[in-house]
Parts: structure tokens; sequence; C-alpha cells
């Protein structure tokens, strides 16, 4: 599955996403498609709306230039809980090329997911996975980097 990464001013980046309630191939092939984007975009998290899918699901791999790929799938995250404690760190966004944004966020959170097989999953997350899980989560309800900066 190809898929074409959107860029501002593009209104799906916009646009708050409809839960996911069909798991199975499509799910996976989406999924697997937004992976290999974000790979070849050389990016580390990418929505999908971000590939013009309005469905809360994002991918993530904030490890993979540093090592060997451990790629993850987020489906309907919800955060839970957020450290009180904050951290100011630039962003830069796919969607948003060769604009990086100064933002400022709790420095650890705790996520419910589920997985591809919809299997409900919980863990915390601090620094940069934090970082990017929060990130990407914002574009599920039509946030984006530029917004806090702004």
């Amino acid at each position: 599955m190809s898929l074409t990464l959107r860029q501002v001013p593009d209104p799906v980046l916009r646009a708050v996403c409809k839960p996911v309630d069909s798991f199975g191939p499509a799910l996976r092939a989406l999924a697997d498609g937004m992976l290999a984007a974000m790979y070849d975009a050389t990016g580390r998290g990418l929505a999908a709306p971000q590939v013009g899918v309005v469905k809360r699901l994002f991918v993530m791999d904030e490890t993979w230039k540093d090592g060997a790929p451990s790629p993850q799938v987020f489906v309907n995250p919800v955060v839970t809980w957020a450290d009180e404690r904050r951290e100011a760190c630039e962003e830069g966004c796919l969607s948003i090329p060769d604009t990086p944004c100064l933002v400022t966020r709790p420095v650890a959170i705790r996520l419910a997911w589920q997985d591809l097989d919809g299997t409900a999953q919980e863990a915390a997350f601090d620094g940069f996975a934090a970082r990017c899980i929060q990130h990407e989560r914002d574009h599920l309800d039509g946030i984006l980097c530029t917004d806090y900066s702004a």
C-alpha cells in the first residue's frame, strides 16, 4: 500500500479522527503502509490523518535511526496520566516540512491503546518516546505542533 504524506494546509490535518472499530487485514495493511511511508520520509512517527485517513491510529519507531527498527502501532490511544513536570523541546513534523516548533509537553505519560488485534494495552513512556506519542496523538484531534508556538 503506497501512501502519500499530506502537508499543511490540507484540511484532513485538522480533522478530529473517528475511533477504529474494525480490526483485521485492512487495518494491518494501513499500519504497514504508514510505517513504510514514515521510514521512507525518515520520520519517527506518523498519524493516520497525515496520509489522509481520519482514524485514531498512529505508528512510531523512535529508535530506528539509532539501531534496529522497533515499530509500534497504537490504535485508539488515550493518555491516562501525564507528569506535572514539563519540558520545552523542538519538534519537527512530516506534514510541516522545515518548520521546527518549540513545544512544552509533559516529560512522562501513561497511555492506553489497542493493538492491531484489538487487544487492550497500557504502558508508561518517558523522554523522547513520550514526546513522540503526544505529538502523534495530537494529530488525531487535528492539533499541529505549530498550534503550540503560535
